[in-house]
């Protein structure tokens, strides 16, 4: 019996995706960030450095919510490209606007809109949420301001990170904890935001169509031309 035992074949182990380096667990402070499932992952999801041929100065954040891209622009035809989420309230703003404000951690309060139209999921957070992992906001957020003052538009993290990347429910621009975080300690209060018409998107990036999956590829130039 030992020896038919020591023959047996060992179960094989289950195989868990490789962590991609720069979207690995985060320990922040007393919150530890989740890693990002590699499967969630694509070259267009995977913040990178890349040539940039817009007209904005360094320093500006630039949202494309069509293209669901977002750049920080570091200058010299260079910038750090994002992939994003887009709600409602990020399809509906436009032009430009600075950040006025950041938060870590920040808390979270639904708009009366929110509560109104979809009370059995908004209503008991009318108080407001603090911030923690269960936050809609995540783990940082950018306030942008108009004429000093708040417009309630906001580029921040999220705790759904199956929405990066397609057109989520709710939200304005929301990124990867690990990308927010990034962005974050890129960018200084008072920086310039720009945020593209459609007609912009298309003269920067092309067109863009929705895969089954709710993620978006570009068309192809022959599409197009035919």
């Amino acid at each position: 019996m030992a020896l038919l035992s020591a023959c047996a074949s060992t179960p094989p182990q289950a195989t868990r995706p490789a962590v991609h380096p720069d979207y690995a667990p985060v320990q922040d402070g007393d919150i530890l960030i989740p890693a990002v499932d590699t499967r969630l992952l694509n070259e267009e999801k995977v913040r990178q450095e890349v040539a940039y041929t817009g007209p904005e100065a360094a320093n500006t954040i630039v949202v494309d919510p069509f293209a669901r891209r977002l750049y920080y622009v570091l200058g010299n035809g260079r910038a750090m490209r994002y992939a994003v989420g887009v709600g409602p309230e990020g399809k509906a703003f436009r032009g430009n606007a600075t950040i006025g404000m950041k938060r870590q951690w920040p808390n979270w309060t639904p708009t009366r809109n929110m509560i109104r139209t979809q009370p059995e999921l908004y209503a008991e957070y009318a108080g407001g949420l603090p911030g923690g992992l269960e936050n809609p906001l995540g783990a940082r957020a950018l306030y942008l301001y108009r004429n000093g003052r708040d417009t309630y538009y906001r580029i921040h993290g999220t705790i759904d990170n199956r929405s990066i990347g397609r057109a989520t429910s709710a939200g304005c621009i929301r990124l990867f904890n690990q990308d927010i975080i990034d962005l974050y300690n890129r960018v200084e209060t008072g920086a310039r935001v720009k945020v593209r018409t459609e007609a912009e998107s298309l003269n920067y990036e092309g067109r863009w169509v929705e895969d089954a999956d709710g993620d978006i590829e570009p068309v192809p130039q022959l599409a197009l031309a035919g």
